[in-house]
């Protein structure tokens, strides 16, 4: 197996290898506003510094979110790209299970990204792989009573301090976590499920009302 792991959920960039053993290579690069532009040369380094060829890969997986429909439609269309170039199966993780697998956090907890507009993409865990809760996004003060007294670890967290007191790193997910998981699920038998999107919100960017077509005639 080598399996190529991505994420542009967050404002990390980050890709990892991972040969059915160990993550053998992995990278992040923490910028918002250039996924486009440094997932490619991300994977390419990455193949390079672990002396493999992109056609040696035979499964990838992708970080479907939640997150910003414009990072994170990066990382998908590239590992559905990637995917019908290779003929290989590509599988679709949540980018909060791979945070919660990367914590050292012990019993219940709560995973919360950024997600702008003064909101937080979160979920609640009772351990780093088991989550108890469907994905959401709320403005922090609406959900302090379902996350009181619970630890909290991601970008989300850290913050909104007044709902999240007790926030723990990592800050944004690493592919090497993401790999490490679905390697794991693999080998217990489990099924990966397809890369679907968790957007759970409209695009930023929306056509302006009473706009005009202009067409030639």
């Amino acid at each position: 197996m080598l399996l190529l792991a991505l994420d542009t959920a967050t404002p990390a960039v980050t890709v990892a290898l991972h040969d059915g053993t160990d993550v053998i290579a992995s990278s992040s690069q923490v910028d918002a506003r250039r996924h486009g532009e440094l997932l490619l040369p991300a994977v390419d380094r990455l193949l390079a510094e672990a002396g493999c060829r992109l056609d040696a890969v035979t499964r990838i997986v992708v970080g479907v979110g939640p997150g910003p429909y414009t990072g994170l439609r990066v990382g998908l269309m590239t590992a559905d790209t990637f995917g019908l170039a290779l003929g290989v199966p590509v599988h679709g993780l949540c980018t909060l299970d791979g945070l919660a697998y990367a914590s050292d956090v012990a019993g219940p907890f709560v995973v919360a990204t950024d997600a702008r507009r003064k909101e937080v993409y979160w979920a609640r865990y009772a351990d780093s792989r088991t989550r108890l809760t469907e994905p959401a996004v709320d403005r922090p003060a609406e959900i302090a009573e379902q996350v009181a007294g619970l630890p909290a670890v991601g970008a989300g967290a850290l913050l909104y301090p007044d709902t999240f007191p007790e926030a723990h790193e990592p800050e944004h997910v690493s592919a090497a976590a993401l790999a490490s998981l679905a390697v794991e699920r693999l080998a217990a038998g489990g099924e990966l499920p397809d890369p679907r999107p968790l957007y759970l919100r409209r695009p930023d960017a929306q056509v302006p009302k009473n706009y005009k077509v202009v067409t030639p005639k």
